[in-house]
């Protein structure tokens, strides 16, 4: 028979809150409960009977409360089948009362580790006697149900309530379910704590709290956002954000917090459209605009700084996703407050991790971040004649945007902002020649501008196709057995041209 009625219960918990109610409802079902230390107290001063586990297993909590539970008298009553004949005898020879309901919770390791604790606090956080507790009668699912945290409290009470104390195994598998939910991530912590080159190559991430977005990358994908979005952002307008809207985010968000000064870039389908830095928020988003103020429509504006009113009062003529800012005036919010659909991000600090991963065949790629980011003293000139101070800013601009599009990747840059990309094409000469157009189309001239490429050229046929559209400068890494052919040419039509030795593809 799947309908199983609660008779007793063991509760050990770190977290109180939210538990009285249940514990009074066990209490009024007729359970018989087991607890030990804090958690016994708690039970009793809510005026409910309670039975010490020390009074069960006649040992007391012993090694500073690191032992408590570990015992055949608890661990039998949990483990034992109760269709098993010599199961429910051994339970008889050794007095080992059954125990149909499990609630434990675990220390909390994340967040102790989280605050910078010392190794040895956080080495105590890790807990033994909790998940054993829950592997334990999350095994015995067909018997015993297993609550390992307090978010499930709410349905158990329910379903307690709804079947007069029962639960069916189609319920108690539910909660199993969820338990090695919990005691998997649990451990994926803790291997991430210890994990060093010794342990070789292995890939373990967990995420909890898996929101449901309104579709995957197209109507007909679905798609699940895992993770905290609430850690770095407060939403403060707008609907819900999409899975476009996530890669997007995360593209300009990387992208920002490589640019100097008061910045603005305003991103697409992953790359930048339009990025400039300037003098105030207004100014540095006029110059990104005018970059491609075709494509900014309906895109993903970011910032580094405050959104003024004046900036506000120009990005509010601009039809836009989403803008993402440290903070907002009063009166700037307001007025973007007034499109409803419109999402506006703050930030808050937050660390990223150090490496990345996507799925792909039947594995998992990670690598560590490309978190290079070029300075003065990494440009190294090849050429005759030396980048001016001018267009070495430039060039420091233009190779921090091109680093963040897609390869195959051309960046032109001077005066502070972007001028124009060409980005995503299967030949470096295409994005180039994209690039160029792109400066046609907009009116922009590129007379004095400066080059990037996220990888080396090949021949020089890249160098001399700038050169006639009037660049004057160009960076890259370099690498290419065929540099010299390249430099010739620079040194040939007075091009500075520097070599960096960081490639950046992104794909």
């Amino acid at each position: 028979m799947s309908a199983k009625k609660i008779k007793s219960a063991l509760i050990s918990v770190f977290y109180k809150d939210r538990l009285d109610s249940l514990v009074k409802l066990l209490h009024e079902q007729g359970v018989t409960i087991y607890s030990t230390g804090g958690t016994q107290e708690f039970v009793e001063k809510l005026g409910v009977p309670v039975v010490p586990v020390e009074g069960l297993t006649g040992y007391p909590s012993i090694l500073g409360g690191r032992v408590k539970t570990l015992h055949p008298k608890v661990f039998g009553g949990i483990l034992a089948r109760r269709e098993n004949a010599q199961d429910l005898q051994e339970l008889q020879q050794y007095e080992i009362p059954e125990i149909d309901l499990v609630i434990v919770d675990l220390y909390p390791f994340e967040e102790t580790l989280a605050s910078g604790a010392a190794e040895q606090q956080i080495i105590e956080k890790i807990d033994i006697g909790g998940i054993s507790l829950i592997r334990a009668a999350a095994k015995n699912f067909k018997d015993v149900v297993i609550i390992a945290s307090k978010d499930q409290y709410t349905l158990l009470e329910d379903t307690l309530r709804a079947n007069g104390g029962s639960t069916t195994i189609e319920q108690r598998k539910v909660f199993a379910g969820f338990a090695f939910e919990v005691s998997s991530h649990y451990d994926s912590a803790i291997f991430k704590f210890f994990q060093s080159e010794a342990q070789g190559e292995v890939f373990k991430e967990s995420y909890k709290g898996g929101t449901t977005l309104r579709y995957g990358e197209n109507p007909h994908q679905k798609g699940v956002f895992y993770g905290d979005l609430d850690l770095m952002f407060d939403r403060l307008n707008g609907k819900e954000i999409s899975y476009n809207n996530l890669l997007d985010i995360d593209a300009a968000v990387a992208l920002i917090d490589d640019l100097d000064g008061t910045a603005v870039a305003i991103l697409k389908h992953n790359n930048a459209c339009g990025a400039a830095t300037g003098a105030t928020v207004k100014d540095a988003y006029l110059k990104a605009l005018s970059s491609d103020p075709v494509s900014a429509f309906g895109g993903v504006i970011i910032t580094n700084k405050k959104v003024d009113l004046d900036a506000a009062t120009e990005l509010h003529k601009l039809f836009f996703e989403v803008i993402i800012a440290p903070d907002y005036d009063e009166n700037a919010l307001t007025l973007l407050k007034e499109k409803k659909n419109r999402i506006i991000l703050k930030r808050k600090p937050v660390t990223f991790a150090p490496k990345q991963f996507r799925s792909l065949l039947h594995g998992v790629l990670e690598q560590d971040k490309d978190t290079k980011v070029e300075v003065l003293a990494d440009l190294k000139p090849v050429t005759n004649r030396k980048p001016t101070d001018e267009e070495n800013k430039a060039l420091l601009l233009a190779v921090k945007l091109v680093k963040h599009s897609k390869s195959n990747a051309i960046v032109f840059a001077k005066d502070g902002f972007m001028v124009t990309s060409g980005v995503g094409q299967t030949s470096r000469v295409d994005a180039l020649k994209n690039a160029i157009d792109k400066a046609k189309e907009f009116g922009l001239s590129l007379d004095g501008a400066v080059m990037a490429s996220d990888a080396f050229f090949p021949f020089p046929d890249c160098v001399e196709i700038a050169d006639k559209a009037g660049i004057k400068a160009v960076i890259q890494p370099g690498g290419s057995v065929k540099d010299q052919d390249s430099i010739d040419y620079c040194n040939k039509h007075n091009i500075a041209m520097v070599f960096t030795g960081f490639r950046h593809f992104k794909h």
